[in-house]
């Protein structure tokens, strides 16, 4: 089966973490990369070997484009190619009224050029809406609550690793919306310890009394020292009348950029099947 030949649109952290994916792909092909005409320098690693260009017409049997340029030019980059009858997916970080018109303005293109676009097709607006809506339809009554901590240093911190069953600990602390100060701690437990135990040891200790505290187990710290990524944690605590208080807690540290290039990426495979306009991303899509 032939691959659908798609260009990357920006040369930026995403569309090369885009372009490398693209690499690695059975359904989709990387036909180039579209960067400012002052920056058409080779491209790193095994990227040298494919061509890039000032202009996607200067790229050869472009079937789909993926774009990964800064969000306010998203509109007009993929306007063009709409209008070049290139389906586009693109993962703009838009919010509310404004997410509406930009869909609603690249549906029109996408409709009058009878072609697909996929809009949203990120980590967020993307994955995390899909999974905070998730949270919610599974627990209808409740509240909650999301921290994000980019670039959370993290420092070793003695106090943890002497609880008992914690063979070593990372803490970070962060700052929430409203000021108030958040403790996040990752632990490697010895064998046999509990995760449970832990946390109420670490929640009784003076240092962390009275303050929100994330205990979270993690199974070799040295891989968390590694990572400079984004960090976030989706709680949602339910709030029902009767019956048990449930609850769901979700703790991701990864890379925003390549999140969200797995995400267009797999939007992408769907371009061939989607019907003209424009439509926002969902994983069933």
């Amino acid at each position: 089966m032939s691959k659908l030949p798609v260009a990357v649109i920006g040369a930026g952290r995403l569309g090369l973490a885009c372009a490398e994916g693209l690499i690695d792909e059975t359904e989709l092909g990387l036909a180039g990369v579209v960067r400012r005409p002052g920056s058409l320098a080779p491209l790193p690693g095994r990227l040298q070997r494919f061509p890039v260009a000032s202009h996607v017409r200067e790229l050869e049997g472009v079937r789909a484009a993926l774009v990964c340029v800064p969000a306010d030019a998203v509109l007009g980059v993929a306007r063009e190619l709409l209008q070049a009858r290139i389906p586009v997916v693109e993962c703009a970080a838009f919010e509310g009224k404004a997410l509406a018109a930009h869909h609603a303005a690249l549906h029109e293109a996408a409709d009058n050029h009878r072609v697909a676009a996929v809009v949203g097709a990120g980590w967020d607006p993307g994955v995390l809406p899909l999974l905070r809506g998730a949270f919610e339809m599974l627990i209808p009554r409740g509240h909650t609550a999301l921290h994000r901590h980019p670039g959370l240093h993290l420092h070793h911190s003695a106090a943890v690793a002497a609880v008992r069953g914690v063979k070593g600990a990372l803490a970070g602390d962060y700052r929430g919306d409203q000021g108030e100060l958040q403790h996040y701690v990752y632990v490697e437990l010895e064998r046999g310890a509990e995760l449970a135990q832990v946390q109420a040891a670490i929640a009784a200790d003076p240092l962390f009394a009275g303050e929100v505290t994330q205990v979270f187990e993690v199974e070799h710290l040295s891989e968390l020292e590694e990572g400079n990524g984004l960090g976030v944690v989706l709680e949602r605590r339910g709030s029902a009348a009767h019956g048990p208080h449930q609850s769901l807690l979700l703790e991701a540290r990864f890379d925003a950029n390549t999140f969200s290039a797995r995400v267009m990426l797999d939007a992408a495979r769907k371009l061939p099947g989607l019907r003209r306009g424009a439509h926002r991303y969902t994983v069933g899509l």
